[in-house]
């Protein structure tokens, strides 16, 4: 079962400093020191509770991934890879002494499994005009191609409590009930996305979507089509999220 659950925002090398510049912003976070075992990575740190969004700079992205703790790694790799999960290692052999598991969806979504340790969930931003405004969810963008061997897998792998959707674009949420600071939106890709890979991309949620959505375009957002509840926009390096109506808290 998974407990408290870390977003990686995944950017190639040149691209890191712009998108730690916005996140850091958007999220009212400063930007760490990059990590000193791995400096690929820095955390944006919250001035109160445990920091849960983090840059990686690599040969990938923009993209966005899921780091899930786990009470036994080993373990839960085994029990992970029985119910339809791949491996990330590329024919290399794991190794006890990691600190984590690298492993892929049904349909290619990377998912890294982390070792458990006590963390608190941060509250939500409070920007000066009084709105609150948090990142809040993870949604799974699944393509019709895996979209039952998805919904299957993520249920089964985080053993959360389901809550079926009654909207076509939407298979259901799986909520944490207080255990991570994000829950997961699994959605379904529509029919004129060609994908035929699992992605994710983030939701923020606030008290005033529209007002939160004028702020990021402040610090450099592109406004996109807009629903019932939610705005989607692209940040300055060419990642689509989305702000909605969950709440921030």
């Amino acid at each position: 079962m998974f407990g408290f659950c870390h977003v990686i925002i995944d950017v190639p090398p040149r691209l890191a400093e712009q998108a730690s510049a916005f996140w850091s912003a958007a999220l009212g976070w400063p930007a760490g020191d990059p990590w000193p075992d791995h400096p690929e990575f820095r955390s944006l740190v919250p001035p109160v509770g445990d920091a849960y969004v983090h840059l990686q700079t690599g040969d990938h992205g923009p993209r966005i991934h899921l780091d899930a703790t786990v009470q036994d790694i080993d373990v839960e790799t085994s029990r992970l890879l029985a119910v339809g999960a791949g491996s990330a290692r590329s024919g290399e052999a794991a190794s006890t002494a990691a600190p984590w598991e690298s492993l892929l969806s049904p349909g290619g979504l990377p998912l890294c499994l982390i070792r458990s340790r006590p963390a608190v969930v941060p509250p939500p931003l409070q920007t000066p005009d009084g709105n609150r405004l948090r990142l809040v969810q993870v949604c799974v963008d699944m393509p019709a191609s895996s979209t039952e061997q998805e919904v299957a897998f993520w249920r089964t792998a985080s053993g959360w409590h389901w809550v079926p959707s009654g909207i076509e674009a939407f298979a259901g949420k799986l909520h944490h009930r207080g255990a991570s600071p994000v829950q997961l939106l699994l959605q379904r890709l529509g029919d004129t996305d060609s994908s035929t890979t699992t992605r994710a991309h983030i939701d923020l949620g606030a008290d005033d979507v529209e007002s939160a959505v004028r702020r990021l375009e402040e610090l450099g957002a592109t406004r996109g089509p807009t629903g019932d509840g939610w705005v989607v926009l692209t940040d300055p390096v060419g990642m689509t999220f989305c702000v909605t109506g969950n709440a921030p808290d």
